[in-house]
Formats: structure tokens, C-alpha cells, sequence
């Protein structure tokens, strides 16, 4: 009931009316009530009356059996429309509640779980909740409400059958309260192996290239089968135990009738129970037999949701260590941003230190080329600098401003990066370029492809800036898909330009494209690129070296290769790389 009351407070649109929706509900059970009441008075009194037969009478209790009917689907029918539109409101709300929670996550803490387990939270956790809602939710507290009143007018009707009643569904009681918290666990097993399914499927069919090239499709297909299987065997125990649960509930309902009917045709040979009240009270029975059984499976489909609602609320209470500082939150000054590190650290949980205190000033309008052995500290480095991260220590300061003070939307705004792969999304090229900035209009989009001069390429592609690109991009080359990720962040203007520079091999023709058109994107703005390629350093204003998670030096090209050390050592083995072998 905890985990029910706070996702609740979290969905405003799923309570919205739902006071109402319960008083109409209360309304159309009350309506069930009134047909065995009817059926007692037509018996007892309509047929078996002291004067004889009443037709007349019989005739107007029907048709108020007939109009009670009718009024109570009506009443049904406006419930269940009005519980869709609020469950479905408030759904919707969760959902997207937990998909923005999972943007406002660091990339370390999304890849800490499988995409697919995060994924289910958004999807398939809570479309466990909308069923047990909109088939479930009024279902349990209204059939609880039936119970309550079917007993209480069964035992004004005849106490000795309430008792006969009450002593039959203690067993079943106790025992679906027994049955609960292991009904509770083997669902939430069952919310867990969904989601690893979905993240093993997902990454198979990312990796489907490499798992050809490397030909382990069987090796995968086990791996996967696997969890599906383990998810078909964990299925199948909680649906054991639902199975269970309900069968006892019937079986439960069945001794019920029975006991009524015997104790019942005792009682009305002593004289203490009419036929209209024998018949009324077993028409009740029938009224407090269902929704006990419904109420064992709701109860058992109730887990189910709130393992899924588990699940979505562990996602909503992870840390957002990313936090938009909001209306608290400043905004970057317009013109130059001079960008500086002071003391920065960082650490990966569970390693060593990647960072340890970087210092580095940088002016405005300054190209910086950021050099050093693989696992040195570079990338995490730029991810510091575009907060796609927070240091674990120091800070990272832009225009005067702490990063984690800056709003995101000045942030991403005046300070962009270029990753190593541009991710592109399912759409044409314009459609990707256009991302860069909020929007954006096609005229934008030509002025930065005709800016960086990629409209020889442009001409080469099937139908220019509509060619669809594919999923991530696959119709494209690995070149063609740096030329978009370059000509997007154009378009995005920013004053700081932070590039992983992409070691992926290209055409030549490419490659050379490439090249002019980071030249002409860093023109006139800070730029910091992480450097594979030391040609870069040869052009930039200025190097800076990283070893062991610590700036080592700083200078230009020719002064590190004057001082001898640790770049000029970098250098001297790329530069080795390119010679032709002889």
C-alpha cells in the first residue's frame, strides 16, 4: 500500500476525479444488491403472500429489478470510461516523469544497468501498473465495499448463514494472506528477468554486425534464449502460485454454497427461514463468492503492478547527478567565455583516480589540443568540460560561472561537443543537422553544410540533405556520419567547442573533408579537441599533455618538442608510425 500511495502522489492526473469515480462505482454495486432483495419480496410476498398470488405485485418489483439493471450498466459504463481516461493521464505522466529521469542520469550512472532493463521501466513496468488500474484497482476496493454490505444484509437476513459463511472463507482468507508476500517475490523476479530480456535482445540487435563478423550468432542465441527462459520458468511459478491462490478461492466459494443450502434448508424446516429469504440469500452468496474470488486474483495481478511500480520508483529515486540548477541556476555572459579547471579530480566508483588536480587556463578564441596514451584521462577530461559529468573534485569553470551553477539550457546552448561517433537518429541528414539547435529551419541547416563546405559531398548522396540516414545512422559511412555530427554542431553555433576526434579509418576524399571542415567549424571559437592524431597538436595555439590522470605540460607544439619530454616523445612514436616501411 506504500509503494501504491507513493506512485499516487507522483501521477496528480490519476487521481484526478477519482473521488467521484469511486462514489459512482459504490453506486453500481449498491444496484447488484437490490435484484436478491427483489427476488426475497416477490417470493415471500408476490407468490407466497397470506392472500395468494399478486401478479400485480410480482410485475412491479420485476420492473424495478429491470430498471435497477439498466441504471447500474449505465452507471458501469460511465465508471470504466472515466477510470480509462485517469489511469491513462496518469500513466502517461509516469512515463514520461521516468524517461526524463533517465535523461537527467550521467552516462556512467545509464550504463551502470543494461538499456533494455531501463527501457522496461519506461515501458513494460508501466504497462503492468495501467492493467492492474484499469482492470484491477476499482475492481479491489469496490469488491471490498460489496463484501461489506452483501454480509451485513445477509446477516439481517439471518444470522446463522452469515456465520455459516464467515466460518467457510476464514481458511481461504488466511491462506491468500499466507500466499501473498510469496505471489509478491515471484513477481518482482518475474519484473526483473522482463527487463534483462529486453537489454539482452536490445544489445543483440545493436551488435548484430560484429556478432556476423565474429560468427557468434549461436554463442548469442543461447545467451539470450537463456533469459528467455529464465523468464519463462519465473512466469510460470508466479503463475503457479496465482493458480493456486485462485483455485483455493473457488473451491472456497463452492463449500460456501453448499453449507447455505444445507444449514439453510434446516433452518427453513424449523420455521426460521422463508423460501424468498433462502433464495435471497443465496443470490448474495453468489454477490460475496465472486468478488472473493476476484479479489484472490486482483490481489495476485496487484503484486505484478507493484513490482513493476517498484521498479519504475527505484529509477525516479536514483540521485540525478546531473541536476539542472533550475531558476537557481545563472545563465552564461554573452561574448567570449574564457574556459579554466581548477584543481579537478575525478574518480570512476570502484577505481582509481582518473583525474588528479588539472589546472589549465584557456583564453577566448584559443585552440587546445589535449594529448596522451589511451586510458591517460582525455575523454574524461572533455566530459568534465561539457558537464556530461561532475568531477569528484575541483571544478570546471566557464565565463566566470561553476558549471553546476549554469543552467542547462545556457549550457548546452554556448558549450557543445562533438563525440567520437556522432550518434544520428532514424530521419534524413537535414533532419539531423537540425538537431544542433532547437528550432531550427532548413535554410539553417544549408547555411552550415554550405559554411563548412560539405556541399561537393552533399552532392554525392541520393537525394542530398533528404537522404535517410538509417537506424544510428547505418546507411551512412562512418566518415559520412563525422561530416553530419559536424555540420549539427555548427548549426548549434557555440562559443565553446569541445571534439573527441574520431580515429575511425575513412576515404581519403573524406578525410580531407573532414579536416577543412574542423578548420573552418573552429574558426574564431574555443575549441578543445581530444587528439588521436598529433597533426592536430602541430596546429593548435596550445598543448596540453596528460599522463597518468595529471597534466604534465603545456605549450606549443615546438616548445614541447624543444623541452624533449613527454610529448616530444609522443610525437617522435607517431611520427615513426608514418614513416613507409622500407
Amino acid at each position: 500500500m506504500a509503494t501504491v500511495r507513493r506512485g499516487l502522489a507522483l501521477s496528480p492526473l490519476m487521481r484526478r476525479g477519482l473521488v467521484g469515480t469511486l462514489l459512482l462505482g459504490v453506486l453500481a454495486t449498491a444496484g447488484r444488491v437490490v435484484v436478491p432483495l427483489a427476488t426475497q419480496r416477490t417470493i415471500d410476498t408476490g407468490i407466497n403472500g397470506p392472500d395468494g398470488p399478486d401478479p400485480g405485485l410480482v410485475l412491479r418489483l420485476a420492473l424495478v429489478g429491470v430498471v435497477v439493471v439498466l441504471a447500474t450498466a449505465v452507471v458501469s459504463y460511465v465508471v470504466n470510461r472515466r477510470l480509462f481516461t485517469a489511469t491513462e493521464a496518469g500513466l502517461a505522466e509516469l512515463r514520461t516523469t521516468a524517461f526524463r529521469r533517465v535523461h537527467d542520469l550521467s552516462a556512467l550512472t545509464q550504463s551502470s544497468e543494461q538499456r533494455g532493463s531501463l527501457v522496461s521501466r519506461v515501458t513494460t513496468d508501466v504497462d503492468t501498473i495501467s492493467q492492474f488500474l484499469q482492470y484491477g484497482g476499482l475492481l479491489l476496493v469496490l469488491s471490498l465495499g460489496q463484501v461489506v454490505v452483501v454480509a451485513v444484509i445477509i446477516g439481517v437476513t439471518s444470522w446463522p448463514l452469515l456465520l455459516v459463511v464467515l466460518v467457510c472463507f476464514v481458511p481461504v482468507v488466511l491462506f491468500g494472506r499466507w500466499m501473498q508476500p510469496r505471489v509478491s517475490a515471484a513477481y518482482a523476479e518475474v519484473r526483473a528477468r522482463v527487463g534483462r530480456v529486453l537489454g539482452g535482445v536490445s544489445e543483440t540487435v545493436v551488435g548484430a554486425d560484429t556478432i556476423r563478423a565474429y560468427g557468434a550468432e549461436e554463442r548469442t542465441r543461447t545467451r539470450v534464449d537463456d533469459a528467455v527462459e529464465d523468464q519463462r520458468q519465473a512466469q510460470v511459478r508466479a503463475q503457479t502460485l496465482v493458480a493456486t491462490s485462485f483455485s483455493t478461492a473457488v473451491l472456497g466459494a463452492g463449500v460456501v454454497v453448499a453449507a447455505v443450502v444445507v444449514v439453510g434448508a434446516l433452518l427453513g424446516v424449523d420455521g426460521d427461514l422463508t423460501l424468498g429469504q433462502l433464495t435471497s440469500v443465496l443470490l448474495l452468496v453468489q454477490l460475496l463468492t465472486g468478488p472473493v474470488q476476484s479479489l484472490t486474483e486482483v490481489l495476485n495481478e496487484l503484486q505484478n503492478a507493484v513490482a513493476g511500480w517498484r521498479r519504475v520508483l527505484a529509477l525516479l529515486d536514483t540521485p540525478v547527478d546531473l541536476a539542472d540548477p533550475g531558476p537557481g541556476g545563472v545563465d552564461l555572459p554573452e561574448g567570449p567565455l574564457e574556459l579554466r579547471v581548477e584543481g579537478l579530480g575525478y574518480a570512476y566508483p570502484g577505481g582509481p583516480p582518473a583525474l588528479t588536480d588539472v589546472d589549465l587556463a584557456v583564453a577566448p578564441g584559443t585552440r587546445v589540443a589535449v594529448v596522451g596514451r589511451t586510458g591517460s584521462g582525455k575523454t574524461t577530461l572533455a566530459r568534465l568540460l561539457t558537464r556530461l559529468q561532475d568531477p569528484s573534485s575541483g571544478r570546471v569553470v566557464v565565463g566566470g560561472a561553476d558549471l553546476r551553477e549554469v543552467r542547462s539550457a545556457s549550457l548546452r546552448r554556448r558549450v557543445a561537443m562533438v563525440p567520437q561517433e556522432g550518434f544520428l537518429f532514424e530521419g534524413t541528414v537535414a533532419d539531423n543537422v537540425a538537431l544542433g539547435r532547437e528550432g531550427a529551419t532548413r535554410e539553417d541547416v544549408e547555411r552550415a553544410v554550405r559554411e563548412l563546405g560539405l556541399l561537393g559531398w552533399l552532392d554525392d548522396l541520393a537525394d542530398g540533405l533528404d537522404t535517410r540516414v538509417g537506424q544510428r545512422g547505418e546507411s551512412l559511412s562512418a566518415g559520412e556520419r563525422q561530416l553530419v555530427a559536424l555540420a549539427r554542431a555548427r548549426v548549434a553555433d557555440p562559443d565553446v567547442l569541445v571534439l573527441d576526434e574520431a580515429t575511425s579509418a575513412v576515404d581519403p576524399a573524406l578525410d580531407v573533408a573532414i579536416g577543412a571542415a574542423l578548420e573552418r567549424l573552429m574558426a574564431g571559437r574555443t575549441s578543445v579537441t581530444i587528439a588521436h592524431r598529433l597533426s592536430t597538436a602541430e596546429r593548435a595555439d596550445l598543448v596540453v599533455v596528460v599522463a597518468g590522470g595529471r597534466v604534465v605540460e603545456t605549450g606549443r607544439h615546438a616548445e614541447l618538442i624543444a623541452a624533449g619530454g613527454t610529448y616530444a616523445g609522443l610525437h617522435g612514436a607517431w611520427s615513426a608510425q608514418l614513416e613507409p616501411v622500407r
